[in-house]
């Protein structure tokens, strides 16, 4: 199935030639989950704060549909 998936905050340094908000498309299994999305990815799982899916927040184990959105988010400080 495929995604459009977005990194945002130094996420991209994980995606080689995306940068920082810019959609790419990705083809994952069907079924597959958030931790399957960041193992492809290379994304280590203590670098992802917040995933959202289609704007909704999604934790590692729920699963994809086809077509949905997501965007992907480090922790971060400030204030």
């Amino acid at each position: 199935m495929r995604l459009e998936v977005r990194v945002f905050s130094g996420l991209e340094k994980f995606v080689d030639g995306v940068t920082f908000g810019q959609a790419f498309e990705m083809e994952l299994p069907e079924g597959a989950n958030g931790r399957d999305l960041l193992e492809l990815l290379g994304i280590p799982e203590n670098q992802v704060f917040s995933i959202l899916a289609n704007g909704k927040h999604f934790s590692l184990g729920d699963k994809f549909g086809p077509g949905d959105r997501v965007a992907l988010f480090p922790p971060v400080g400030g204030g």
